[in-house]
């Protein structure tokens, strides 16, 4: 396994009630002394050092031995999500598919979560840590282990990724059932998931069985990829995920990272655009949740009606910048997408400013694809535009009189306005009228 590097972290099991356990590292002369509670159940805080390995863990109580080794210190994350974040080279990710006969790499560790859901909150798991080779990535979330390989080849320290994710599901799954119950939006948006093979349909079952065991588990930070599910019942989203993170926050007593990615252009079934409205709230979360950073996906899909994009190594890496930026202290400029943050009428055009933009905008092209702007009438047409530096100006000879500015606002807009970094600008609108 890997242990999170410079920090505490807990070592915990079960034992014979009352009896003394001793934990007894190899990178440290000390030994660590605990007692089993009532409930049979052990729990002590070892430091670790900076990153190196192998170690050996020793642990012992009443004539009993237990030896943990091939032990790791370094940097560990948490994947979860839906299929996206599932998705490996069995499912036909060519990226990873191509190069998994060369990928084996004993500094990086895997743990696989099984799919398993449960009415309340579990103790454990029944998945060990594993090597990097090509048996065990083959079935490993692709994004997972290129956001582990970039991490690596970076940081140069062990890393251990974690993927607990599973295909179809919504974030009440995800988030404890008691969080649910307190909000009366997140209860009835809640209701709207159905039973339906292959997955759970109920608040919490998921964070009780495949991540409440991890708990206590020292992570560096977690990376999200969902929200395809929840498209159903957008309007809550951003109010979702946030209660989701501060309670995963909380049980784990750290406001680690919450590194997520929006969900791309894709054909569904909706008269209204639902996924333009969940990626809008998922722009809020961005720019609302402390720690937290989103990665945008307009340019990365080749078939509109695959909901399950194949480039996932840009995804991780875009992710990974993300975290070499903040937790790391990397220097990069224009590394995450810009976000819209403001307007400002200038007689018959509107000026456009944006978070998390230090460099020129960049168009791919003659025109802005996507780019609408309507006056007093709501009615929108599409619009001509000027790049102003870091600002964009949008305007129309039939709007004499401005009022909203839409871009890339649909469920399978692909637009082409990018940093000059290549990043492209996440879809917005300047309006919050009914008109689609």
């Amino acid at each position: 396994m890997v242990l999170q590097r410079n920090t505490e972290v807990y070592i915990w099991g079960w034992g014979r009630a009352g009896q003394q356990v001793l934990v007894a590292p190899s990178w440290t002369i000390d030994t660590i002394t605990c007692v089993v509670s009532g409930e049979a159940t052990w729990k002590t805080k070892i430091v670790t050092p900076d990153a190196g390995g192998p170690y050996t863990i020793q642990i012992h109580s009443q004539g009993q031995h237990l030896e943990l080794n091939d032990v790791l210190i370094g940097e560990v994350w948490l994947c979860s999500g839906q299929s996206n974040m599932q998705w490996s080279a069995r499912n036909n990710v060519k990226e990873i598919k191509e190069i998994l006969p060369t990928i084996n790499n004993k500094n990086i560790r895997l743990l696989q979560v099984s799919n398993i859901a449960a009415q309340t909150p579990q103790d454990n798991i029944f998945d060990q840590w594993t090597e990097c080779n090509p048996t065990t990535v083959e079935s490993f979330s692709a994004i997972g282990y290129f956001f582990a390989d970039r991490l690596h080849r970076e940081l140069d320290v062990p890393i251990g990724i974690i993927n607990s994710s599973w295909g179809g599901t919504s974030a009440e799954f995800w988030t404890p059932k008691e969080e649910i119950a307190k909000d009366p939006e997140l209860v009835q948006n809640a209701l709207l998931q159905k039973p339906a093979p292959r997955k759970p349909y109920q608040p919490g079952v998921l964070w009780n069985s495949m991540i409440y065991p991890l708990v206590h588990y020292k992570i560096a930070g977690v990376l999200w990829y969902q929200g395809e599910d929840n498209t159903i019942s957008y309007s809550g989203y951003d109010k979702l995920i946030q209660t989701m993170v501060l309670s995963w926050r909380s049980a784990w007593n750290h406001d680690f990272p919450f590194y997520f990615v929006q969900i791309a252009p894709y054909t569904y079934k909706y008269k209204i655009p639902n996924a333009a409205l969940l990626r809008e709230q998922q722009t809020k979360t961005a720019l609302n949740l402390p720690h937290a950073g989103m990665v945008v996906t307009t340019d990365l899909v080749d078939n509109i009606k695959d909901i399950h994009p194949q480039q996932k190594k840009a995804v991780a890496h875009r992710l990974a910048d993300l975290a070499l930026v903040y937790p790391y202290r990397r220097e990069m400029i224009d590394f995450q997408s810009p976000i819209y943050r403001d307007y400002r009428i200038e007689n018959d055009k509107m000026r456009i400013f944006f978070h998390h933009l230090y460099g020129n905008l960049h168009v791919e092209g003659k025109e802005i694809v996507d780019l609408y702007i309507a006056g007093e009438d709501k009615v929108f047409h599409p619009a001509d535009f000027k790049l102003d530096g870091k600002e964009l100006l949008v305007f129309s000879k039939k709007v004499n009189k401005p009022a909203a500015v839409r871009f890339g606002f649909t469920n399978t807009s692909m637009p082409n306005l990018f940093t000059e970094t290549g990043l492209p600008v996440a879809p917005f609108r300047t309006d919050n009228w009914n008109q689609f």
